[in-house]
């Protein structure tokens, strides 16, 4: 009697139930033999749907095969409580591979307990099928030797990759057999000589432009330090790199020439916010191709059953993400978004603007980033104008940390092009702001909320006829691109132009103005606000960053709060300013003090649950009653944004965007090539809002699960989604 573990596909064929076994154990091994977990993965792959093999299981398959009906018995439990004796937790990924990652208990709770009837039956039939699967219960133990048994959060991040690498294993089997392949599609390896190669002719070539200035000489002496030093061992890196200093293609220089020494899979540059994703990935493709360069993030990242299967995986040689994508997966328990994570192990991670890291996340971020360089063969480059001092926290205090620059007080000083002025006293209105930015020639304004950046704006567009352009996030990313060209080429015309932004152009945003005014944020953000002025250093007079404190506009983050006092008692007027590189360190020792940054509530209750392999409490919060364990406390969950948002998709802007989404809904979502596509245009709205029913209405479901909307407002020329109130709730 045959055995299957999936129902027909397009091809009218079922799937044996022994072929996609064999078939994930050999992904799964390749996916995690770069961290030392070959055996174990394998072992994984061999029980995972173990449960299919029952008589009962069987029949159900064949009685909803024509309905698509899922089958609903239990599949996994057989898997772990077979694999428990030589995995232990190691086959917690078993019981996860469908609805995420739990605790070590929920499986702990299993020893010792004898199989029943029905399930020795199962196993039985299994085994005879497979007689690897007997020789793995019958050998020594899986858990990979290179994690420390004494150190638990080795084994809790071994663990997550292991996972990784199940699930993506399986989702790829089973969307081959579902498309008709005979075997699944997985890229063949990076050759990473090559590319750098290539990186290396088109680099050139993109420069051979660029006048013989002062400003370009020291971004060529710095891109050859960090090549030079791109030849050290695998481990941590610091690249303190002034803004305008070329810092996008200096750390891409780094990771290629160390990848390719050092024989790694991949590259993997995260950055802060999308704006930065879309800039710098174009950029990357440029120098590398678009054949080569993925570009994902959290505008469209689905766990509904229809994105499953097109799910990214990061099979790329060179991905450009978002924070806040690479630590919610890396922290995050659900097979969709931990698919990836296989892919970190011998890999160069470059954190672009690391200093926008969350303050209450950093323990967690830097332990992971730690386990990372020290068992899992990955090099991790932190990139930033406005280096925070990890090491004046205990999790860091020990930490080796390689600088890729020998001196970065000389460079910052060579690269030094505006001066700070503070208007803070007394504090101007917005009206007063406005009046005074009408009158420059060309001026970048820099505002803390949604609603003050279209205060600001409608103040200017009534009040001058200088042009007036607007950016925020509530602007699709392909608008936001339109507005950043059309802005690039007024600048370089010497065009009069006034720009408002919310912080979303701070942060690697290539803009050069003479004058940026900037509302009172933390020092980081002062910092990369003036980045902003005279960014080429081509200007008779320096740049100018003019900070002010208006009396009426909304109110900041609160996670503003404790950065603006220290910067307040660091900087100003008669102090220093926020580019002073010693003060800046200083600031930050005053700020994770003031903050408790390295004993906060949050940080050490995710790190004992990381330690108690408590993978659901980590990411979903720790029971608030232990007799409700349904009910979580988010507050001490990882997250990287405490606002969930929803992707919605706005079809106002372009025509193009409605087209795909039309190709989307006839496939169900699943293909995830549309889901790339879509980036462009997508818009995330916080998930509170739009459970209101005046934004709910507005926001119609693509697919049932509502994960995904179409935006069915109104969108502004110049504003964007035009959702009235909403406005004034939002950042960014």
């Amino acid at each position: 009697m045959l055995v299957w573990a999936h129902s027909a596909n397009i091809s009218g064929r079922r799937h044996r139930l022994v072929d996609h076994l064999r078939s994930t154990a050999a992904l799964a091994r390749r996916f995690a033999e770069p961290f030392g977990a070959g055996g174990l993965a394998e072992a994984l792959g061999l029980f995972h749907d173990a449960g299919k093999a029952a008589c009962a299981w069987q029949d159900k398959l064949l009685e909803v095969e024509d309905t698509g009906g899922r089958v609903g018995i239990d599949h996994k439990t057989l898997g772990a409580q077979l694999l428990l004796d030589v995995a232990g937790p190691g086959a917690l990924p078993i019981l996860g591979h469908h609805g995420g990652l739990t605790a070590w208990e929920d499986l702990r709770d299993f020893g010792g307990e004898e199989l029943a009837p029905e399930q020795r039956t199962t196993a039985d039939r299994l085994l005879a099928a497979l007689p690897e699967a007997r020789r793995i219960l019958d050998g020594p133990a899986l858990l990979p030797v290179t994690w420390p048994p004494r150190d638990h959060l080795a084994l809790e991040m071994g663990l997550r990759l292991t996972f990784s690498a199940l699930v993506d294993a399986d989702h790829l089997d089973t969307s081959a057999h579902f498309a008709g392949w005979d075997t699944p599609k997985v890229a063949p390896d990076a050759d990473m000589a090559e590319l750098l190669r290539r990186f290396e002719h088109r680099r050139v070539a993109m420069l051979a432009d660029r006048p013989d200035s002062r400003l370009n000489r020291l971004r060529a002496h710095l891109y050859d330090t960090a090549v030079e030093k791109a030849a050290g061992p695998p481990g941590l890196y610091r690249l303190p790199a002034p803004t305008g200093s070329g810092k996008t293609i200096t750390a891409a220089g780094f990771a290629l020439h160390h990848a390719a020494t050092h024989s790694k899979s991949r590259v993997i540059v995260a950055v802060p916010f999308i704006t930065i994703t879309e800039q710098n990935a174009q950029v990357y493709r440029e120098l590398l191709g678009d054949e080569v360069v993925l570009e994902h993030h959290s505008s469209v990242d689905l766990d509904s059953r229809q994105a499953k299967l097109g799910a990214e995986n990061w099979d790329a040689p060179f991905v450009i993400t978002t924070t806040v994508q690479l630590f919610d997966s890396l922290f995050g328990r659900k097979p969709a978004r931990s698919r990836k994570l296989h892919r970190l192990a011998n890999a160069v991670i470059v954190l672009d603007e690391v200093q926008a890291l969350p303050i209450p996340l950093l323990v967690p971020i830097l332990d992971g980033l730690r386990l990372l360089t020290e068992h899992f063969n990955t090099t991790v480059l932190l990139a930033s104008a406005t280096q925070p001092a990890f090491q004046h926290l205990a999790v860091w205090r020990d930490q080796s940390i390689t600088d890729v620059v020998d001196d970065p007080v000389a460079v910052y000083e060579q690269l030094r092009r505006v001066r700070y002025e503070w208007w803070r006293d007394p504090h101007p209105t917005l009206v007063e702001v406005a009046a005074r930015v009408a009158d420059e020639r060309q001026a970048l304004v820099v505002v803390n909320t949604v609603g003050d950046a279209r205060a600001v704006f409608r103040l200017l567009a009534q009040s001058t006829s200088t042009p007036v352009r607007h950016l925020s996030t509530r602007m699709c990313p392909a608008h936001r691109r339109c507005v950043l060209a059309e802005v690039r080429d007024l600048l370089a015309k010497d065009e009069p132009l006034l720009l408002v932004s919310t912080q979303l152009i701070e942060a690697g945003v290539d803009v050069d103005f003479p004058v940026v005014y900037r509302a009172l944020a933390p020092a980081d953000s002062l910092q990369q606000a003036a980045g902003r002025a005279n960014r080429e250093g081509q200007r008779p007079e320096p740049g100018r960053c003019v900070v002010f404190n208006a009396s009426d506009a909304g109110a900041p983050p609160p996670s503003y709060r404790a950065p603006v006092e220290v910067t307040s008692v660091c900087f100003g007027p008669d102090r220093a300013d926020p580019d002073d590189l010693t003060v800046l360190s200083e600031y930050y020792r005053r700020l994770y003090e003031s903050l408790n940054t390295d004993r906060t509530k949050r940080a050490a209750k995710i790190q004992e649950n990381r330690e108690k392999l408590d993978f659901i409490s980590v990411a979903d919060g720790p029971p608030r009653d232990p007799i409700n364990p349904s009910a979580r406390d988010s507050k001490l969950a990882f997250r990287m944004l405490d606002d969930e948002t929803v992707p919605v998709v706005v079809t106002g802007h372009d025509a193009e965007a409605e087209r795909l989404l039309s190709e989307l809904r006839a496939t169900d979502g699943a293909r995830r090539e549309l889901f790339r596509a879509l980036q462009p245009f997508v818009v995330a709205i916080p998930a509170r809002l739009v459970d209101r029913p005046d934004i709910a209405a507005l926001c119609q479901p693509v697919f049932t699960d509502g994960e995904l909307r179409e935006w069915r407002g109104d969108y502004h020329r110049q504003l964007g989604i035009d959702e009235g109130q909403i406005a004034r709730e939002m950042i960014f």
